[in-house]
């Protein structure tokens, strides 16, 4: 079943790629963010204690992070700086992302003495310096790897919880980098698609045509989706039936609601308003879809941060 999943997911990604991005994105973009949260809430301890700092300073970085991520483009319009320093300022974000990443590499690594985690930091250093050659290409990456890490939640929780399906699991992972190669030379020889629209040009300069203009956009599109149709897959359907998401409209698998003295009204609050938010969300696509898609794929800069912090507390 997930081999076909696979498959059919990228077939339709590679014969119509701009159209699956329209509908995929209308469709499962704000679902897959409820899920997360539903996620994170249960994953949240309930007591930081030896993961105060830890999480102080993942909390802070995904504010700081999503307000920088989101003041780019404002300054850029206010004319506070012209296109000409656009790459150093992406760098210098990029450069706090990776620093950030970093420490919290670090941090983790000390919550357990039988770890040994400082290779992080020349790590961290060589990608800052690869980042400053080429910040742009360098954020290009990140849109394309990004959908990658939902496969390495799936992966760490089928560890946890269904230890027997993880063999299994990781063998059907090989077919992926097959799937990838085999859409990259099929469409790495076609012609860009047309982008005379203000919705498509989006959606090409979203998977890197501008950047890239002698390769394919067809490929770049196709991909790109193809990538984020096996993200919010796994989000919205293989992680909640592994229970890794937990009873769905049940708060009482939430740390924060579940102990003494916890907050199960503010919790189930949160969880109810951003059902409405979702709401919302496909509101705004069906009345203007370019505007609300830009305005999504910049607020929703803080699910891609917070990935990360939840990430390494799974390792």
């Amino acid at each position: 079943m997930i081999v076909a999943s696979a498959c059919l997911s990228a077939t339709l990604a590679s014969w119509l790629p701009l159209q699956v991005s329209v509908v995929t994105v209308f469709l499962f973009a704000g679902p897959h963010n409820w899920f997360e949260l539903r996620y994170f809430l249960m994953r949240l301890p309930a007591r930081f204690g030896r993961s105060r700092n830890f999480f102080a300073v993942a909390f802070a970085g995904i504010f700081t992070l999503t307000i920088a991520y989101l003041s780019l483009p404002a300054l850029y319009y206010a004319n506070v700086w012209s296109g000409a320093n656009w790459p150093s300022a992406i760098a210098t974000w990029n450069t706090l992302l990776l620093l950030w990443i970093g420490a919290l590499v670090i941090l983790r690594g000390r919550q357990n003495s039988r770890r040994d985690w400082s290779w992080a930091l020349p790590v961290v250093f060589t990608l800052c310096a690869v980042n400053w050659l080429a910040p742009e290409l360098f954020s290009l990456a990140i849109v394309f790897v990004h959908p990658l890490i939902a496969l390495w939640f799936l992966d760490r929780h089928l560890r946890r919880t269904r230890p027997e399906w993880l063999p299994t699991y990781r063998r059907c992972l090989l077919l992926l980098p097959l799937l990838i190669g085999g859409m990259l030379w099929q469409l790495g020889r076609t012609s860009s698609l047309a982008d005379d629209n203000g919705l498509f040009w989006r959606i090409t300069q979203h998977a890197g045509a501008d950047l890239l203009p002698n390769v394919s956009s067809h490929m770049l599109v196709s991909v790109h989706v193809f990538l984020e149709m096996l993200h919010y897959a796994v989000w919205i359907i293989a992680l909640p039936l592994i229970g890794a998401t937990g009873t769905v409209w049940s708060v009482k698998t939430i740390p924060l609601a579940r102990r003494r003295g916890g907050f199960p009204k503010l919790i189930a609050a949160v969880l109810i308003v951003s059902v409405f938010v979702v709401a919302m969300l496909w509101l705004g696509f069906s009345v203007n879809y370019a505007a609300t898609r830009d305005l999504y794929f910049a607020v929703a800069i803080a699910h891609v941060l917070a990935e990360a912090p939840f990430l390494l507390r799974m390792i």
